[in-house]
């Protein structure tokens, strides 16, 4: 094996050493001093002090679980979908200190003889309205629906305040086909994608990310009851594409630190893997602060101030989807790789030769 000058960045000094390891590292004494230091010291050096890799079973044992949870929950508990997708008649009336949610439900549920499936407010001041969801409506109960509410809040409301129109479940199935369309061409883009940017064992190993990705968020809908609109449906793309770029950032920094691991007997493929994930895992966070700030912002504006439905469906979508996609490219799709890595019969050999070696010198 040939000499090549490696630089160690605790001095900034190139010594030469026959049994270098990979560029970036640490030296032994440095890594121990590192990590001892404490936690934000640790973080934002990123010189590998948090075995990450290492305990990739914790990892996947708490990645199942969660996965059970959620979808366990969709299984038994099913969605909240909105009337884009189940279809039904939709009453809106201006709001007003006496036209209350609870009021309107009340008449409406007398009018018809059952509850309505939804009574949400809309807007803020003048533009405020109340939005009534129920089942298909003739002519003959929408009627009796709009006098009843004009008579219980007449004078100041009259039947012509009070507006609904029917909605067909095909537009919501039409939208759910076509996205699933979406995401499968999506899926075979990004694997194509990755292993030819990087390997095999890479792609499989986004692609189990994002799939964790999509049943989590979908399993926390579930769970938390959010309603299911066209709004979700697109901006669960949206969140797929922030995972993946995560996921890209976190692999180009393992693909670097591993390239030549083979080469050395000082450090293993998951150690270098560890390290990588170590580098790049100040960027995430940064990056998922970043990311979910204008999100809450997006839901204040949409829920407080304004009311607009769509804004906050898809404010919601990305909030779940930012958190657990950040979590994902950092703690399973990295330790994974390592897994289907540690599958290769030259990294297996390596990485006994490093123990072996390791053994040796403590001995």
């Amino acid at each position: 094996m040939s000499d090549r000058q490696n630089t160690e960045p605790a001095t900034g000094t190139a010594v030469q050493d026959t049994d270098a390891a990979p560029t970036g590292e640490w030296s032994d004494a440095d890594y121990r001093a590192d990590t001892e230091r404490g936690f934000l010291s640790r973080l934002y050096s990123g010189t590998g002090a948090f075995d990450i890799v290492g305990k990739r079973r914790s990892w996947y044992v708490i990645s199942a679980v969660i996965m059970l949870i959620c979808i366990l929950s969709m299984v038994f508990r099913g969605f909240t979908f909105g009337i884009d997708f189940e279809g039904g008649t939709e009453i809106s009336l201006p709001a007003s200190s006496t036209v209350t949610t609870s009021a309107v439900e009340d008449v409406v549920g007398e009018a018809l003889g059952s509850d309505p499936d939804s009574v949400q407010k809309a807007g803020s001041g003048t533009a405020a309205t109340i939005q009534v969801r129920t089942d298909h409506l003739d002519q003959a109960q929408t009627n009796a629906v709009t006098e009843a509410l004009a008579d219980e809040f007449g004078p100041g409301l009259k039947a012509a305040d009070v507006s609904s129109s029917d909605v067909s479940s095909t537009w919501g199935s039409e939208i759910t086909r076509k996205m699933v369309i979406a995401l499968v061409v999506f899926l075979v883009v990004v694997f194509v994608y990755i292993a030819i940017r990087f390997d095999r064992e890479m792609s499989l190993a986004a692609l189990v990310s994002l799939l964790f990705d999509l049943v989590v968020t979908a399993g926390v809908y579930s769970l938390v009851g959010f309603e299911v609109t066209p709004a979700t449906v697109i901006g669960l793309l949206t969140i797929l594409g922030f995972s993946v770029y995560d996921t890209v950032v976190v692999f180009d920094k393992v693909e670097e630190n591993t390239r030549s691991v083979l080469a050395t007997s000082r450090r293993t493929y998951a150690e270098q893997a560890n390290l990588a994930v170590n580098q790049t895992l100040m960027r995430s966070i940064n990056t998922t602060v970043i990311s979910v700030l204008p999100i809450i912002a997006l839901m204040v504006v949409a829920v407080w101030m304004l009311g607009v439905g769509t804004l906050k469906d898809l404010a919601l979508i990305q909030l779940v989807g930012v958190v657990v996609g950040a979590y994902s490219s950092v703690f399973l799709a990295s330790p994974f790789l390592v897994t289907l890595k540690e599958r290769n019969k030259e990294i297996a050999a390596h990485t006994r030769k490093v123990l072996a070696r390791r053994e040796r010198s403590a001995a």
